[in-house]
């Protein structure tokens, strides 16, 4: 049997195990997939001797778990965050396949209308949709409870005219996610048009205050399950190459 599993903070609802057993099931591979729960980054060094196939990685490692790998795909190493690890010749490669899965999953959404973005949050998340928004000549500014540098704002500084700008609004942060419904992110919703994509990440309530809000103001609103899915497939296409 081939063991694969997930490193992460707080995994209780985590997509990827229910999602590979569910695959391993479905296409009768004899495969394993666990849940590995660390409070610090330095525990996965005793993981990463453990007898596995390949791995993948959530908040809050995805950037903190470079150091302890052996190398970088050229696309881990541009978007600085990994999500999953390759085990080869006995070397751990990182590898990023977020942003393929985000931009698999909102592919069939855009148009020409949507050439600015607003990302919300900075996490390793937000750098996967950045390159993958500027492999197809999307511009993007950030939103951050700490902004940096010239392209990153504070939640105070989101007006009618960012929105009304930005047509593709994505949501990387944990807000509103399981456990707490009822968390909103604080935005002019009614600025928000038909001409508007809002993603967010989130798939744990399949709609967000933010995806309601914006589906009553008749944007499309996309969620992060396909995202999760596409990213979750290129991994394993990654482990088994």
């Amino acid at each position: 049997m081939n063991n694969f599993g997930l490193i992460g903070k707080s995994l209780g609802h985590s997509f990827s195990k229910t999602f590979f057993e569910s695959y391993f099931k479905e296409n009768d591979i004899d495969g394993a997939y666990s849940n590995f729960e660390i409070n610090s980054i330095d525990e996965i060094k005793t993981i990463l001797t453990k007898d596995i196939q390949g791995l993948n990685v959530t908040i809050p490692y995805k950037e903190e778990v470079i150091p302890f790998l052996d190398g970088l795909s050229d696309e881990a190493k541009a978007i600085g965050a990994v999500n999953t690890i390759e085990f080869e010749n006995g070397k751990t490669i990182g590898h990023n396949t977020d942003a393929f899965g985000f931009h698999q999953s909102v592919k069939p959404f855009l148009s020409n209308q949507h050439e600015r973005a607003v990302i919300l949050g900075t996490g390793g998340a937000s750098k996967a949709v950045e390159f993958a928004l500027n492999s197809i000549g999307v511009d993007v500014i950030f939103i951050s409870r700490k902004p940096k540098g010239n392209n990153q704002f504070s939640y105070a500084d989101i007006n009618s005219y960012m929105i009304d700008a930005c047509k593709l609004i994505v949501n990387c942060t944990p807000v509103g996610t399981y456990p707490n419904f009822d968390e909103e992110i604080d935005l002019p919703y009614d600025s928000l048009t038909e001409n508007h994509l809002v993603v967010d990440l989130i798939y744990n309530p399949p709609k967000t205050i933010l995806l309601r809000m914006a589906e009553k103001q008749g944007a499309i609103a996309l969620n992060g399950y396909s995202m999760l899915k596409e990213q979750a497939l290129r991994a394993w296409s990654i482990w088994n190459k």
